[in-house]
């Protein structure tokens, strides 16, 4: 359902080209949970990018649901990424004045949905991950690992059809880490697609395949 083909990027430092991801192929199939590992410069973070939709690739295409999506300008972009797609990062990117409730509640705002309903999905989705008693909490009251939490249900308030994961376990304390690694088990268990971008062995491992980029290739890839 979500798809590279030949994909490269490469970026200009002054008089250098840098290539960040290198005729990279890969698919991630409806349902799947697929992690990506390898050391810092590897190129995770590039594919996450072009998977989605935040970057577009200098050659290669990129492909959801069958359709060539590499070509669209920014702000079809930006609509299919409300539409389609969750995004979960390392630091929450929540914002701070806005309780729990209010910060899941902003992707369904954009996408119109009506107040009640926008409300009362967001208290749904913030009491499934045991945080019916943090509502009304702003972010600055939350532990890190409920702030992650927060920042999931934020992801999934859209109802994407693949949530995008940026080292979501990376700012965790072991408690919290394994809480958050359940919650992604959980979804994939009900269907979600996952594509998490990890360094932690513990994380990746709870996929059920694993993808290792090095110098911004494929080098191997694992099934579990």
């Amino acid at each position: 359902m979500l798809e590279l083909r030949e994909a490269t990027r490469q970026y200009r430092l002054g008089e250098v080209t840098v290539t960040a991801l290198d005729r990279v192929s890969l698919r991630i199939e409806r349902g799947e949970f697929v992690a990506v590992l390898g050391p810092s410069g590897s190129g995770k973070s590039t594919l996450l990018n072009l998977l989605g939709l935040l970057d577009v690739p200098t050659s290669g295409q990129v492909i959801l649901e069958g359709r060539d999506v590499t070509h669209l300008s920014a702000s079809e972009r930006a609509r299919l990424r409300l539409q389609a797609l969750g995004f979960v990062f390392q630091r929450f990117h929540l914002v701070g004045a806005f309780s729990a409730v209010e910060n899941v509640a902003l992707p369904l705002e954009a996408a119109g949905w009506p107040v009640a309903a926008r409300w009362e999905r967001a208290c749904r989705l913030l009491e499934s991950v045991g945080l019916g008693h943090r509502l009304h909490f702003l972010p600055s009251r939350l532990s890190g690992g409920e702030r992650q939490r927060v920042a999931v249900c934020r992801a999934l308030a859209n109802q994407p059809r693949v949530l995008l994961a940026d080292e979501p376990t990376g700012q965790l304390h072991s408690e919290d880490k394994q809480q958050i690694i359940r919650i992604f088990q959980q979804l994939n268990a009900a269907g979600h697609t996952l594509v998490v971008v990890t360094h932690d062995p513990e994380m990746a491992h709870a996929a059920a395949r694993i993808i290792e980029l090095r110098d911004g290739r494929i080098l191997r890839e694992l099934t579990q």
